[in-house]
């Protein structure tokens, strides 16, 4: 099937501003993209791109005085199938993990791994290695944290999350992600297009980025979402990191005030 994907995000600054900008679809997908998502901006202003360490593409601007409207329309292949699901996937040993894997087993910025190791034994170590622990993982966030736009906040750890029980998807993904982590399971944050493509009756809230992660089992990496905790379709990557921190959809550089924000993924008949 073909999905279309896009945003319009407005900004006024009140002077120059600095911006960079983690919007387009993850190389990953390259060769499924029809209509490119190329970066528009009104004004009209230079763009640089380049790549970061983890292979995500980025944009850099300098936003003028007054209003912005960024903005990208494309549409994207896509196999139409529900998240894989390899229920025998097995955990490997530390010492056997790929040397590109290890850096995912570390705490970070909003994984706090020091604080919450001895919980995850506590709440995990029993539950089947491999495939069967994550999805323990998953079942346990899902239902321990509460979701609502209204409790977002931008500087809540995995730690802090536990003890509130609240968030949104980005908290989800970070509390899954430690405790992964803290039971020897690399996890990686991603964050990308999620559409409600299948879903009956669609959800009644605007459209947003979401976020999710990935797991290495068994020799491959695998997608987990514990805010949803359900296998979707359409997922279209933008961007992954160690956390939220290492993949700001948009990061500025000065005073701001973000005026709209508007997301669409549909499918495209």
């Amino acid at each position: 099937m073909k999905i279309r994907v896009g945003y319009e995000i407005i900004y006024d600054c009140p002077q120059p501003t600095p911006m960079i900008l983690t919007l387009n679809i993850h190389y990953t997908r390259a060769s499924d993209i029809l209509v490119p998502d190329h970066l528009i901006t009104q004004p009209s202003i230079p763009v640089s791109a380049y790549r970061d360490n983890f292979g995500n593409w980025c944009s850099r601007i300098v936003a003028p005085k007054g209003q912005i409207r960024l903005s990208s329309d494309a549409v994207v292949n896509d196999s139409g199938l529900m998240d894989s699901a390899t229920t025998s996937a097995w955990q490997l040993p530390v010492q056997n993990l790929p040397e590109e894997t290890l850096v995912f087993l570390l705490g970070s910025r909003y994984c706090d791994t020091d604080r919450l190791s001895q919980i995850a034994w506590d709440l995990f170590e029993h539950a089947p290695t491999g495939w069967g622990r994550v999805q323990a993982i998953c079942d346990f966030v899902h239902n321990h944290v509460q979701f609502g736009y209204e409790h977002a906040r931008a500087t809540r750890t995995a730690g802090e999350t536990f003890q509130e029980k609240i968030g949104v998807c980005r908290d989800f993904a970070h509390l899954a992600i430690t405790f992964c982590r803290c039971m020897n399971i690399p996890a990686r944050y991603c964050t990308g297009y999620l559409s409600d493509i299948g879903l009956s009756p669609p959800p009644a809230s605007p459209m947003d980025f979401a976020a999710w992660f990935d797991v290495y089992l068994g020799g491959h990496w695998y997608t987990f979402d514990p805010r949803n905790n359900a296998p979707r379709k359409g997922r279209v990557l933008v961007a992954r990191g160690r956390d939220a921190a290492d993949v700001p959809l948009i990061q500025t550089f000065g005073p701001n005030t973000m005026t709209s924000f508007k997301v669409w993924t549909d499918e495209v008949n």
